[in-house]
């Protein structure tokens, strides 16, 4: 019995102690609940759409109600210092004049004649005086509608977005533009490809290896409304096209309007602003510049541009003048005389004639200058460029130089002197030859590598808080501050494009680092305006841009300057840290823009944020006020 009695208590005590234990867990789980619980009622749900306030265009392709969304995370919380809320007002930015609807503050036609006409000065960029900026919002016009999506963009753009037709009309028989009903047509023809641009290209396919992957950067001068880049895309050939703003109205608009990359410029006295050895190709379809002018000028500065092999196209006057001479009104000797100093300014920059086949005309660059400075040696006109006037990649109102822009060195005749690039698509994460070169301050090859895999990250976390990234919404695309050109990088498996910009100020230059990746871009002061027509990019991105240009110039500047080139119902992502980000936020309302912070990618406790800003829809309404008339381009 005594035994029996013993296992009875041990049997007891093991449930009294099992009893505790259940109990204890139990209440812990209880009390660890109501904590979560309380924390949760002070943080908001992960993710909401950002409202539009305005009523949205009801013709457009897409509602603003779903033009964005973003993570509704609400930063102040999570950030350990102390969050100071200040009370000041929200400024309200108007409508400028809708006289001002194109408006292009570098470009204004009224204050370009100011300027000499000698090497087309007058059409350079020419920016405002402080008493003629403008502190208001550039209107779409009354019945603006969205763009039609890439890739039909490619060959319609409404009519009422670009209210031209003097094209439709001038360039009839060159099949440039139709006007049918409420649209334009694009069906890709142009001066010298009556046939339209996809032929036209495929006979220069037979002269040169042009879809092999060697040829990804080109640059069209004179580009009309930009259908040889068009059509260069379908052949993984990025093209910058660019063509100033002159009595054809709106080349560039109707460019960046079909979604094709082009930029307001012109060849004139200052340096394109590309870094050297930028483009693999450079194309002129009788795009009027004077090659054969100023001792070959021009020719020097596309010498600069390219890259070491890379070809230069000609076609028009003067090549083919024994077949074309009557209709271009000029005599055969004036014809002749033209091509003669042109083939004399190609064979003084060293370049090879490839061919010369019925309207086509194809010089190539050395790949080294190695034979040339032997040349050089006996004719010296024009002579090679000293590193100390010559900055190859400096190009920001810089003056052309009358000297060809000296290639790397190398002592290998059979080498390219810039270094080997990988074909098209591999070029695009293949880390540059600048980079291993070491000419970029503090960067290598493996800190390149970590900023794809950084850019990976962030790509997959904006498609979360802006989903239309992944739908085909942006096809238009800048970034602002592009450093290596990681975000465009990123970006490539989605049917859009970027334009990085570097601006002219940066610690380091790396624009040059972006073209060998074989993307495109340019350079940029953004105490500027830009050179490209309103509303002309989907999507803006900008990285510690504000934080870069606190003490440069007034944030109210930049932020006008970006609604005016991005399109009603177009997004922009920035980055940079919670006080500089609610300084700009205030502004970005008083613009009708909607906006939200957002935490970074890593998490709440990073010091970095993310704000998302959607532009409202609106248009311009007609009115009487001729006030402003005189600042109309």
């Amino acid at each position: 019995m005594a035994k029996d009695n013993t296992g009875i208590h041990h049997q007891t005590e093991a449930r009294r102690k099992k009893l505790t234990l259940v109990l204890g867990v139990s209440g812990l789980c209880i009390l660890f609940y109501v904590l979560g619980a309380w924390q949760t009622s002070n943080v908001p749900a992960s993710y909401s759409k950002i409202g539009c306030e305005t009523q949205s265009n009801p013709s457009s392709t897409s509602s603003s109600s779903s033009s964005s969304q973003s993570a509704d995370l609400d930063f102040k919380s999570h950030n350990q210092f102390e969050f100071k809320e200040t009370n000041l007002t929200i400024k309200n930015f108007e409508p400028c004049d809708l006289s001002l609807s194109e408006y292009t503050p570098c470009e204004d036609r009224q204050r370009g004649r100011r300027f000499d006409r000698n090497m087309m000065k007058y059409r350079e960029r020419h920016c405002p005086s402080k008493d003629e900026l403008l502190y208001c919002l550039i209107p779409p016009p009354p019945n603006y509608k969205i763009p039609f999506k890439w890739p039909q963009s490619r060959d319609y753009a409404w009519y009422d977005n670009i209210p031209h037709k003097e094209l439709s009309v001038e360039k009839a028989v060159q099949n440039w533009i139709q006007v049918e009903g409420d649209r334009f047509r694009f069906p890709g023809g142009g001066t010298m490809f009556p046939r339209g641009a996809d032929a036209y290209i495929d006979d220069i396919a037979r002269l040169i290896p042009l879809t092999a992957g060697g040829i990804r950067t080109a640059i069209d001068t004179g580009c009309g409304v930009a259908s040889f880049g068009a059509y260069l895309l379908k052949r993984d050939i990025m093209a910058v096209s660019f063509a100033p703003r002159d009595t054809h109205e709106a080349q560039v608009q109707f460019a960046l309007e079909r979604g094709v990359p082009a930029i307001i410029g012109i060849m004139g006295s200052k340096r394109l602003p590309y870094p050297a050895r930028a483009f693999d190709l450079a194309h002129c379809s009788r795009c009027l510049i004077p090659w054969f002018k100023n001792e070959g000028l021009y020719l020097m500065e596309v010498d600069r541009v390219l890259r070491p092999g890379g070809y230069w196209i000609l076609s028009g006057p003067p090549i083919n003048w024994k077949q074309y001479w009557r209709g271009w009104e000029r005599t055969e000797e004036d014809l002749k005389k033209e091509q003669d100093s042109i083939e004399n300014v190609a064979k003084s920059l060293c370049w090879k004639k490839v061919t010369e086949k019925g309207d086509l005309s194809i010089w190539q660059k050395p790949i080294n200058h190695i034979e040339c400075k032997k040349l050089k040696q006996n004719n010296n006109s024009p002579p090679i460029c000293t590193s100390d006037n010559n900055n190859a990649d400096f190009a920001w109102y810089k003056d052309l130089e009358s000297c060809i822009t000296p290639l790397p060195e190398t002592n290998n005749p059979e080498e390219s002197s810039d270094g080997a690039l990988e074909d098209w698509p591999d070029r695009a994460f293949a880390v540059p030859p600048r980079i291993i070169r070491g000419t970029i301050q503090d960067m290598n090859a493996e800190k390149f590598r970590e900023d794809n895999e950084v850019w990976k990250e962030r790509i997959a976390y904006y498609k979360k808080i802006v989903p239309e990234i992944s739908h085909g919404r942006f096809r238009n695309i800048m970034d602002m501050n592009a450093y290596l050109g990681g975000f465009a990088a990123s970006m490539l498996k989605y049917p859009s494009w970027v334009m990085n910009v570097v601006p002219v100020d940066a610690e380091k230059q790396t624009l040059g680092v972006i073209y060998e990746r074989g993307l495109i871009g340019t350079y940029q002061d953004w105490c500027e305006g830009f050179s490209t027509y309103p509303r002309t990019y989907d999507m803006i991105h900008a990285g510690g841009l504000f934080s870069f240009y606190e003490n440069r110039c007034d944030f109210t500047l930049i932020l006008l300057e970006m609604d005016r080139i991005l399109r009603p119902e177009g997004t922009v992502v920035m980055r940079d840290n919670v006080e500089m980000l609610t300084k700009v936020e205030r502004i970005a309302k008083g613009m009708k823009w909607n906006t939200q912070i957002v935490d970074h990618e890593k998490g709440p406790y990073n010091p970095e944020k993310i704000l998302v800003a959607v532009k409202t829809y609106w248009t311009g309404q007609p009115s009487n006020n001729n006030n402003n008339n005189n600042n109309n381009n």
